[in-house]
């Protein structure tokens, strides 16, 4: 069958799903509503739906009355009875594979479970959508008459007792429906290699001849893939190599601090880049427009969303409230529940709403990841932007940094400490230095409050890292490829001392 035909029956497949879309945009509140009781009458024979009697809530008052909030760490007692082969705990159906992930709690590893109703219902139903609203939004896509480039994490599968853990690419790649296998390279057998750096060369090694229109992966980890393969095949820049190439789907991290990096690699004016929020525990939302980087909420994946206000987070006015209560432009801890049975699960990040009807995202950083030591409450997405904007001005890449407070003492003010490794560094670093403050006052007004006159907090600090440091620290600590990235936000000095003596 004639590639082209091939891509028109699978761009004509996947806009089916459009009409269904339709219907949670027009319906969003009933949707989530239905949905969670839909959650909680599946689960009411469970170990945890007797206890909480599920089988008598009928409400979202009476769900959040009975049900508290849990960390990682609360549910992991009941995690580790299913991952010791003990089923119907906190999810109706058998729940085999675990998703390792080493996120940012206080355990070494979580193993966040995935039933076969999330790999169908939200992994896959997110993969298919992304491509559905890509499609829809551009008519004249051939997509399908070349492959897609993907780049996903360095584990293979391992079995424990009848159970499966790995990263949750290496989970999507082993039970992959074949329509998807058949359209991505590398082969399955390279995309589950564990060693990085052989890995790396292994996917140049393949790709480099076929037909490639897409590409999907973290965008500082993809960075290193796409220059290591111009570096080895003496192309100038991508669509030397991939002339059909037109669409990037990113996730992960933040994208604005590589962006101008990408542009040179693929001079396209019309490039598309495509933006998705996943994670271990689900899929989220999806960039439903072209050149716009907020993203839509997708709310039927057997997923019910809660939100924590951040300026309560964690305090004894802390308030948990639904989709339908969310207002403009502030930011909320994301609290889940889900068809794994992860019940009132706060997930680690922070989103903040640029539209409500529909309900549109931007991810501004972790709950964890973020700095307000001195009432600043700084966010990731504050510096992503800062650190974008002085490197456009200055014309400056960075490959990757981190921040931490320095602390007051005695009469000294604190300030921000910041460990950049530059691509190319700035012919001036002071110049850079005050641009990027200044940049930060102008996007967060707590941080330019305390900044006013050097009143409590001192200039930022740059220290200019060398070559590697990044990846060196990631390669220290096991963290090569995938969803790992570094900690860009701290309240605490770890990370930074550890690169510092690295």
């Amino acid at each position: 069958m004639p590639l082209t035909i091939i891509n028109s029956f699978a761009s004509w497949v996947l806009k089916q799903r459009i009409h269904q879309i339709e219907l949670f945009l027009k319906y969003p509140n009933e949707v989530q509503e239905e949905l969670l009781m839909n959650l909680i009458q599946a689960s009411k024979n469970t170990v945890l739906g007797k206890d909480y009697d599920f089988a008598s809530i009928k409400s979202y008052a009476t769900f959040t009355s009975r049900i508290p909030i849990s960390t990682y760490e609360e549910l992991q007692p009941l995690i580790e009875r299913t991952r010791q082969g003990e089923q119907n705990v906190f999810w109706e159906t058998p729940i085999k594979w675990f998703a390792k992930s080493s996120g940012t709690t206080n355990a070494k590893s979580k193993f966040i479970p995935v039933s076969n109703e999330a790999l169908e219902d939200c992994h896959y139903k997110g993969s298919k959508d992304l491509l559905c609203l890509y499609l829809n939004n551009n008519e004249d896509s051939e997509l399908f008459i070349g492959k897609s480039l993907r780049l996903g994490g360095s584990s293979q599968i391992y079995e424990d007792k009848n159970t499966f853990f790995g990263d949750l690419s290496a989970i999507l790649i082993e039970n992959m429906p074949i329509w998807a296998e058949f359209s991505s390279t590398p082969s399955n057998k390279t995309s589950l290699m564990s060693e990085w750096e052989t890995k790396i060369a292994a996917i140049i090694n393949e790709t480099k001849n076929e037909n490639v229109t897409s590409f999907a992966g973290v965008p500082s980890w993809m960075l290193v893939l796409m220059n290591k393969m111009l570096e080895e095949t003496g192309k100038g820049n991508l669509l030397e190599l991939w002339p059909n190439l037109e669409v990037y789907f990113h996730g992960g991290v933040n994208f604005e601090p590589y962006r101008e990096q990408y542009q040179k690699i693929l001079p396209k004016k019309d490039f598309k880049y495509y933006e998705i929020y996943n994670a271990s525990e689900g899929f989220f939302a999806i960039q439903d427009l072209n050149y716009s980087s907020d993203l839509l909420l997708m709310l039927d994946y057997g997923i019910f969303y809660e939100f924590i206000p951040m300026d309560t987070f964690g305090t004894p006015n802390q308030k948990i409230i639904r989709l339908a209560d969310v207002e403009l432009f502030k930011n909320y801890a994301i609290v889940i529940t889900t068809n794994s049975g992860l019940w009132r699960y706060m997930i680690g990040d922070t989103v903040r709403f640029t539209s409500l009807n529909p309900y549109r995202i931007r991810v501004t950083g972790r709950t964890k990841h973020h700095i307000n030591v001195f009432g600043e409450e700084l966010m990731v997405e504050n510096t992503d932007q800062a650190i974008a904007q002085a490197c456009k001005i200055t014309h400056t890449e960075v490959v990757d940094y981190t921040v931490a407070p320095i602390f007051m003492e005695g009469k000294e003010k604190g300030a921000h400490e910041w460990m950049i490794e530059f691509k190319n560094p700035p012919a001036d670093l002071a110049q850079f230095q005050k641009i990027l403050d200044e940049s930060i006052q102008a996007l967060n007004s707590d941080y330019e409050a305390k900044r006013y006159n050097n009143m409590t907090l001192n200039p930022l600090v740059i220290n200019v890292a060398r070559k590697n440091l990044f990846y060196d620290w990631l390669k220290d600590n096991s963290k090569l490829g995938g969803q790992h990235k570094i900690p860009r936000l701290s309240n605490q000095r770890d990370y930074l001392e550890q690169l510092k003596n690295l």
